[in-house]
């Protein structure tokens, strides 16, 4: 096969693959990713089989299975090895005929997975982001760049992430020889970083400068980064003079990042803006049928109104409360009822009660130790204002689901690390001042009530 279809593809998807024997007439064959057997199956599964009955009439089919081996990650802390469908984690889309002679293992390396739960058939449109998926079906299909870029904004759990994955996987379907890339803003910070440290430039800007089609998700991330922005910059402009697609996401429009520097931002405003808004109650139950009939279970339609009711904070959120309710019924053996559920999802429930965001503990802590807004995002250092930007930071973990990078993008793009100095210094002038721990103890009473 490796004279059918050349070297490079070789390389991409055959030579991994690993003979485990044949049993009963079929041939059992393992690869390390769940896109690739996916691949395997699909393009060479009919042509592998035919060339082995060649070799050995008595084999009647060839059953490739999942085993994740090297550096690839278990599946809950044990190793995969199957051979149903589930959910994958894509390499890269397909490469473009330069791309797969060159550069192929990095390749690889660059694009983050893809996710086949997200695509447009699973995408649930309403008012809220009717408008956002359309502007992404339009890039999907386009045979031409109709707007560059394709600027998605929007807040946590919404959609932007499931609609540029769709766009991949459309593109890629259509024409696996486009060669799409799809990463974090915060990955193409760390790339470029490591290709300064290694003196190897040129080859970073070559890798981005050859894509037909960039998408970065999380743009904010690189606010306050000056070097990673100008190399953005320009491989933004390499990339629309060559005619080449570019899609981003971002949590604000690009009028209202902060930290990032005027001529980026009115190049990520001289495409399309396209906002998806904070889901409808409507949205949000014709999301919860969609996931009920994926997941083949009978939900009462009572249950489905009081989630949809209850939950409006993030779709992410939502799927996650009809997880847990489905999981914990087909567990202890008990119907989906709604008493069981509000059992469940108690916790949840009361965090939806009353959700505390940086924002109100950034506005509550400025306004108590009487500082501007815009210090929480600042770089002085001056005591008067990083004091109650610890606090702040401090809050934001009590009282958020926030990881620690977040909360650090929250508070002018800084690093995990100085929001875990901030959390220890507070807890610190807890313990030792009296005054201290009553003024942030205050502070916890306010935004909680």
């Amino acid at each position: 096969m490796q004279g059918e279809i050349g070297d490079a593809a070789f390389k991409s998807w055959l030579k991994p693959i690993t003979v485990n024997g044949i049993e009963g007439g079929t041939v059992r064959v393992t690869v390390p990713t769940r896109f690739m057997r996916d691949w395997v199956v699909s393009n060479y599964g009919a042509r592998i089989r035919s060339l082995w009955r060649g070799e050995n009439t008595d084999v009647r089919a060839i059953d490739v299975q999942v085993i994740a081996r090297g550096d690839d990650s278990p599946v809950n802390g044990e190793p995969v090895a199957r051979s149903g469908k589930a959910p994958v984690a894509a390499p890269m889309a397909r490469r473009s005929a330069a791309a797969r002679t060159r550069n192929s293992d990095d390749r690889v390396d660059l694009c983050a997975p893809l996710d086949t739960r997200f695509t447009f058939d699973n995408f649930v449109v309403g008012k809220p982001n009717e408008f956002a998926y359309a502007a992404a079906r339009r890039v999907a299909e386009a045979a031409t760049v109709p707007f560059n870029p394709l600027f998605l904004y929007g807040g946590v759990g919404l959609g932007k992430t499931h609609l540029m994955h769709a766009i991949a996987w459309h593109i890629t379907s259509r024409d696996p020889d486009r060669t799409v890339v799809y990463m974090s803003a915060e990955k193409f910070m760390y790339r470029f970083i490591r290709a300064l440290r290694e003196h190897n430039t040129v080859d970073f800007k070559e890798q981005f400068r050859s894509v037909d089609v960039l998408m970065i998700d999380d743009v904010q991330f690189i606010s306050g980064k000056e070097s990673t922005q100008e190399e953005f910059f320009h491989t933004f402009n390499a990339l629309v003079d060559q005619g080449r697609q570019i899609v981003i996401s971002a949590d604000k429009s690009p009028s209202d990042l902060e930290g990032i520097e005027e001529r980026l931002k009115s190049r990520l405003n001289c495409g399309l803006v396209a906002d998806i808004h904070a889901t409808t109650y409507e949205l949000r139950l014709g999301i919860l049928q969609s996931k009920a009939e994926s997941m083949q279970v009978e939900i009462p339609r009572k249950v489905m109104e009081f989630l949809s009711h209850r939950i409006t904070s993030n779709v992410r959120e939502l799927e996650g409360a009809l997880n847990r309710v489905v999981a914990h019924a087909q567990l202890v053996g008990r119907d989906i009822t709604l008493e069981t559920s509000q059992e469940v999802l108690h916790d949840l429930l009361r965090a939806n009660d009353r959700r505390v965001t940086i924002e109100d503990i950034q506005k509550q802590v400025a306004a108590h130790f009487n500082i501007r807004i815009s210090d929480m995002h600042s770089a002085r250092r001056a005591r008067s204002v990083a004091r109650p930007r610890q606090v702040a930071m401090y809050l934001a973990k009590q009282l958020t689901a926030r990881s620690l990078p977040e909360i650090g993008r929250k508070f002018g793009g800084r690093d995990h690390t100085t929001v875990m100095h901030a959390v220890k210094k507070v807890e610190e002038l807890r313990s030792a001042e009296p005054s201290f721990a009553e003024d942030v103890e205050l502070l916890r009473r306010m935004l909680e009530g």
